[in-house]
């Protein structure tokens, strides 16, 4: 069969590959078409747009950038009706995805959701357009199915997430060559920097984390640079020679860090599965959070959170992400009771997440429910 699959962000190709797999797996005459990055295509995706062209961050960094929003819309229209999937898969990057949804609707496209829109944080009201527009949705948070019955009537499959499935099939990692290929300090433990995947996340999160390395001068800073960003991007904010970089490694980095200053996304989420003690942060410009504060009703923004319904990582977000709150914070999670508490909280998240598979049980449903449409 034939699949047009839309990851707008580097979350998404790492789980869109993870699926492209599971689905050529087991569909031997898989036709892939994609909108995702390196990951889905070298599984075996034919890539038709990068990621990289189409990450913008907040409401204010959408609006500018609107002509070429609309420009790729018209183009991905243009190139599933000369495709002709047998299923289209969207892969969260809702603004873009429900849009292209309602049109595939209208023209008899058989869709399918994987990683649901997070509609349960902001926007309810989209639940009529996902309701209207797609065949079968696939979530991986425990909560989401329950959300959608319950709250909605709309029935959707619960898979487990995919990230348990992307860390427990990695090779195992040596430390010293790590360590000594990146040119990180045998005897320093490591506090690793994910200050996020896009320019206007980084540029607003990296220079207040890197802040605390003078005065953290035991540990070895390391940045996780975003496969989105050329490392060209980060070399201003290297002046520092107790910081290191590295890129596209943020796992192998994960794999022996102590402790961990993340930007608020699926980063948290990865960082509890590596059962690193982290302090979630973030910051936006004001005009964007000013919109997000009053359309987002959740108590939490970390997943960590989310997902337990409690305060388990601590959360500084945009006027308490100072240098005071994080060197306070960071000392906590160092050597306080914090550290012991959320690496006990961890091993309860993950048996939450409902155990691994999720992209081989994502890929049987899609062809099951498109076999028998």
């Amino acid at each position: 069969m034939k699949y047009y699959i839309i990851a707008g962000e580097a979350s998404g190709d790492l789980h869109g590959s993870n699926l492209i797999k599971a689905l050529k797996n087991q569909d031997k005459n898989a036709d892939i078409r994609c909108w995702g990055g390196d990951l889905m295509q070298q599984a075996g995706g034919t890539l038709v747009k990068h990621y990289k062209e189409l990450a913008f961050m907040g409401f204010l960094e959408v609006i500018l950038n609107l002509n070429g929003i609309f420009k790729n819309i018209k183009f991905c229209k243009q190139d599933i009706l000369a495709f002709q999937p047998d299923a289209i898969i969207f892969i969260d990057y809702s603004g873009f995805n429900l849009r292209i949804a309602k049109w595939a609707k209208e023209h008899s496209f058989r869709t399918n959701y994987y990683i649901s829109p997070q509609i349960w944080a902001s926007r309810e009201g989209r639940i009529e357009k996902i309701k209207a527009t797609i065949d079968h949705m696939y979530v991986i948070l425990p909560f989401e199915k329950e959300f959608y019955k319950k709250k909605h009537g709309f029935n959707v499959h619960f898979v487990g997430h995919p990230l348990l499935d992307a860390i427990a099939n990695r090779p195992e990692l040596n430390e010293a060559t790590f360590r000594s290929t990146n040119k990180i300090d045998p005897n320093k433990p490591i506090i690793a920097l994910l200050p996020g995947s896009r320019k206007q996340e980084v540029q607003k999160m990296l220079s207040l984390m890197l802040s605390l390395s003078t005065d953290f001068t035991d540990y070895e800073f390391v940045i996780a640079g975003a496969p989105s960003l050329d490392k060209e991007f980060y070399t201003t904010f290297l002046t520092d020679v107790n910081v290191k970089f590295i890129q596209n490694k943020t796992y192998d980095l994960l794999t022996i860090s102590t402790a961990a200053l993340v930007t608020s996304g699926t980063a948290t989420l990865e960082t509890a599965l590596f059962k690193v003690p982290q302090v979630v942060c973030y910051k936006a410009n004001w005009i964007s959070y000013q919109i997000a504060k009053r359309i987002i009703t959740l108590e939490y923004i970390s997943l960590v959170n989310l997902i337990m319904q409690k305060e388990v990582v601590k959360e500084l977000i945009q006027d308490d992400f100072t240098k005071k709150n994080l060197k306070k914070e960071l000392l906590l999670i160092l050597k306080g009771q914090s550290r012991a508490k959320q690496v006990t909280a961890y091993d309860e998240l993950i048996t939450k997440l409902g155990g691994s598979g999720a992209s081989k049980k994502a890929a049987s449903l899609i062809i099951k429910n498109t076999e028998t449409a």
